[in-house]
């Protein structure tokens, strides 16, 4: 399927009635700059042992050494501060300008991009979180707090100073900060992670865009089965062949378009801007 013809779509869906949601995954954040989380970056020595990411970000191994689980952490925070936003986190930003409250943003980075692109808090969910907050570990409050300012990225193989253990202390209870973001061995709710409002967008939803993502965890596959179920319309965007992208190309007038997010995504809102 050609970019003429999801224009074409996009623009038919914009002129009916029905919610747009957009989900995004790292692809979108890997044109900015930043490694795929289950990457060689994603890797991590503490000690004498190699961590794959999948160990690394869980609440069991923050429970045993919340400072090497910082550390890692506050390396990925350096890469992610320095990166911005490219062309597709713009494209989103505007297409919510547009469309107002039809419109919606699922995605699963916690890098902040789209936030700094122009993307409203309110109509953005971050499904996995935001690595630029904390809140308190033991959960004595809900409270969503930012990350201090006075942290400083880490290098691998770097640790905590006195002053930065301080800043990474709950205000309420005084026990550990921990990053806001989804740990492995955790689940999605709807405070944290709007896991409820994201499938009651999903169920209102006509036209379905996924970027930059293969369905690599629950939630975004719940989204993207309930508007296939519901009989919505799809585009996939992505540099491979995926499982979304076959899951597009069974659905009504569906659509996969095999290239980098930002270059379509800038040419899908200009559609909706003529």
């Amino acid at each position: 399927m050609s970019m003429s013809e999801a224009t074409t779509l996009l623009a038919e869906t914009v002129r009916g009635k029905g919610g747009i949601t957009v989900l995004t995954g790292a692809g979108i954040s890997a044109e900015s700059g930043i490694p795929t989380f289950r990457g060689p970056e994603g890797f991590w020595t503490v000690g004498s042992r190699e961590y794959h990411p999948q160990e690394m970000a869980t609440f069991n191994m923050f429970s045993k050494d919340p400072e090497s689980v910082w550390v890692w952490y506050l390396y990925r925070m350096g890469l992610c501060r320095q990166a911005q936003p490219n062309a597709g986190h713009l494209a989103l930003a505007s297409m919510e300008s547009c469309l107002g409250d039809r419109f919606t943003l699922i995605t699963q980075n916690v890098d902040n991009l789209h936030i700094r692109a122009g993307s409203s808090l309110d109509r953005t969910y971050q499904i996995h979180g935001n690595i630029f907050y904390t809140r308190c570990a033991s959960s004595c409050r809900d409270t969503i707090l930012p990350l201090p300012d006075a942290l400083s990225s880490k290098n691998k193989g770097g640790s905590l100073t006195d002053k930065e253990r301080e800043l990474l202390v709950c205000p309420a209870c005084g026990g550990w900060l921990r990053p806001h973001v989804l740990w492995f061995d955790e689940t999605y709710d709807e405070p944290h992670y709007r896991f409820n409002s994201a499938l009651e967008t999903a169920q209102r939803t006509r036209l379905l865009i996924t970027v930059g993502t293969t369905g690599a965890t629950t939630l975004p596959n719940h989204i993207v089965n309930l508007v296939y179920r519901n009989g919505g319309l799809m585009i996939d965007i992505n540099v491979a062949d995926n499982p979304f992208a076959r899951v597009a190309k069974q659905s009504e007038r569906g659509i996969f378009i095999q290239r980098a997010g930002g270059e379509a995504l800038a040419q899908l809102a200009g559609a909706i801007d003529d």
